[in-house]
């Protein structure tokens, strides 16, 4: 596991709630750093995920929900040294509250890697261990695509800017043979995606039309592990409200997690969406629904489930796959303190 020297996590992920007023032009700030990826999705009413990224540009939309194409539409304007400024629509619509979940890459539009077989634009934080991978398909199977962490990630998520496709998963936890769907409710499946082939320190394989179509370009965003401050894995549910504990290293800030092996939806909670005590807000990546919520405990070195009623969060015997991103460090400079 890779070590890290991230004494606020804050610095390089970030949940920021706002209100939409419908106007465009009109900064979120407070996210505490100059976001490179930004995910949207409004709280109280229905309507489809926004993800923004700074290697396709800003006002380049891409929605979790769905296997749509990229659009070219204003509902973020620009990234900015503190946030973001919104344009109007779905992230921006007037009354409705937001979720924006911000990470920091490195603030540039990329550069050019060839690791790989296939030539990548990368934007990557190897402190963080976040980067943000442009590429164009050859249609050549098996491929390689650079990704500029230096180290290997734990998770990718790869889509189609051009085309409609589904966002492919890989999930260390799963393996290189397996493929999860970001936009489904699918159990993960047996698939030749990734060839079978583990990510390295420098490049991810791609083996399939989904992910290696001739002519057509990909967005990827890859996560490597840093200790204290993310961490991904897999956990056995129990179906009892005294759910399963995952130790994490640190408080959590944020956790996105799937049943991979039932048929079930995506899950995204943060420790900024409080129900009422220990019940926190959530969203649905593959959904359009506005928030429900569910019983979980955070604390200081990890989270615990505690809502047994289905698939989706805590089935007996289940297994759960999910990404985590610290609030607070376990040790150090800013010890953490359970919720």
């Amino acid at each position: 596991m890779a070590y890290t020297t991230i004494k606020k996590p804050s610095d390089y992920f970030n949940t920021k709630l706002y209100t939409g007023n419908g106007t465009a032009g009109t900064d979120i700030t407070g996210v505490g750093f100059q976001p490179d990826l930004v995910w949207i999705k409004s709280r109280s009413a229905a309507g489809d995920h926004a993800l923004q990224d700074v290697v396709r540009g800003a006002t380049k939309d891409l929605e979790s929900n769905n296997e749509g194409a990229e659009q070219n539409r204003s509902l973020v304007q620009a990234f900015i040294s503190d946030g973001f400024t919104l344009g109007t629509g779905q992230t921006n619509s007037n009354g409705d509250t937001f979720a924006s979940w911000n990470w920091l890459a490195s603030n540039t539009t990329g550069s050019s890697n060839t690791d790989g077989s296939i030539t990548s634009t990368v934007s990557a934080n190897t402190t963080s261990g976040f980067s943000i991978v442009s590429y164009t398909g050859t249609g050549t199977q098996p491929s390689t695509v650079g990704h500029g962490l230096g180290v290997t990630p734990k998770m990718f998520i790869v889509k189609p800017r051009t085309d409609a496709q589904s966002w492919c998963v890989y999930h260390e936890s799963v393996g290189a043979g397996y493929v999860t769907y970001l936009d489904v409710t699918s159990a993960s499946g047996g698939s030749s995606v990734w060839n079978s082939t583990s990510p390295t320190s420098s490049v991810f394989t791609v083996n399939d039309n989904q992910v290696n179509s001739s002519g057509i370009t990909y967005i990827a965003y890859c996560f490597a592990e840093k200790k204290g401050f993310s961490k991904f894995g897999s956990y056995t549910g129990n179906g009892n409200a005294d759910g399963t504990f995952i130790y994490t290293g640190f408080k959590p800030a944020m956790v996105l997690y799937k049943n991979s092996s039932s048929v079930a939806d995506w899950l995204i909670y943060d420790t900024k969406r409080i129900h009422s005590g220990t019940q926190l807000d959530y969203l649905e990546p593959n959904t359009s629904d506005a928030e429900g919520f569910l019983a979980v405990d955070v604390l200081s070195n990890g989270f615990k489930v505690r809502d047994a009623s289905g698939a989706k969060f805590n089935a007996s015997g289940d297994t759960y796959i999910y990404m985590a991103f610290a609030e607070e460090p376990l040790v150090g400079d800013n010890p953490a303190t359970a919720r």
